[in-house]
């Protein structure tokens, strides 16, 4: 039975750190668009992203927009 319950508590642990292990990503962002994304000293990156995004209509003005506000893609 001790052995039992010990099992049963490894495996929430477990199942603990797995499920918060996803909240590392930024809010509304596809891993592959964050993970390409990289900030020094920047602003959040939804906020950046979502202001960049109304004021810029192509690509290049896109990425300027967001070095202005500390990110740039790699």
């Amino acid at each position: 039975m001790k052995r039992l319950l010990t099992l049963t508590a490894t495996a929430a642990v477990l199942a603990s750190a797995l499920m918060t292990s996803g909240c590392i990503m930024v809010n509304g962002a596809d891993m592959s668009d964050e993970a390409a994304w990289h900030g020094n000293n920047a602003q959040p990156f939804d906020a950046a992203r979502d202001d960049c995004d109304e004021r810029t209509e192509s690509r290049d003005a896109f990425r300027a927009c967001m070095a202005e506000k500390g990110w740039t893609r790699s």
